[in-house]
């Protein structure tokens, strides 16, 4: 495969722009409806290889504190040691460990996802969604990736059973990154 021209031009570090980048999830409650949510602090660097992708990394991180769902009571419920526990464990972190170019668009990332105490490994496919200066002559970066894992692989176990069967929160949790980054110097 070659790698666009423009592609390799990014090369360079980048960070997250938290005010136009959004880390979400959505997982399944009483097995009939969805719950959207997002960490709204967060942190993260990466180094885009434009010539050879395989040589890029990212690390993110985020404050379990800052899981918002837009209910606070439930919001309150996923801090505590039921879910995320928040205050042992104020971070979940993705370090990548592999990328592989799949088109001039699409990358696979791989790395290790750590929540609570447990690290996984994870592959998320990304999507290049373009770059563009904005107006500020800052060169911006744009990737949509997801992947959908197991919460129960992570220590994250709480349930409670429903009257009709099924339990109250799915297992399978889709995390979603919206990302904008920004080229440093």
């Amino acid at each position: 495969m070659t790698t666009s021209p423009a592609l390799t031009e990014l090369t360079g570090d980048y960070v997250l722009d938290p005010a136009h980048t959004r880390i979400g999830f959505i997982a399944r409650h009483a097995m009939v409806t969805k719950v959207r949510g997002a960490f709204h602090q967060f942190e993260g660097t990466a180094h885009l290889d434009g010539a050879d992708p395989a040589r890029s990394t990212a690390q993110v991180v985020m404050k379990t504190e800052s899981i918002d769902t837009g209910v606070e009571q439930r919001d309150q419920h996923l801090r505590t040691n039921d879910f995320l526990d928040a205050p042992n464990f104020p971070d979940i972190t993705f370090r990548t460990t592999s990328v592989e170019a799949q088109s001039d668009t699409e990358y696979r990332v791989t790395g290790d996802l750590t929540i609570k105490d447990t690290t996984r490994p994870v592959t998320i496919d990304f999507e290049y969604t373009g770059h563009a200066v904005d107006p500020y002559g800052n060169l911006r970066v744009g990737l949509e990736g997801s992947v959908t894992i197991s919460r129960k692989e992570y220590g994250v176990t709480w349930n409670a059973a429903l009257e009709g069967g099924g339990v109250l929160v799915g297992d399978k949790v889709v995390l979603e990154f919206d990302i904008s980054a920004i080229k440093q110097g």
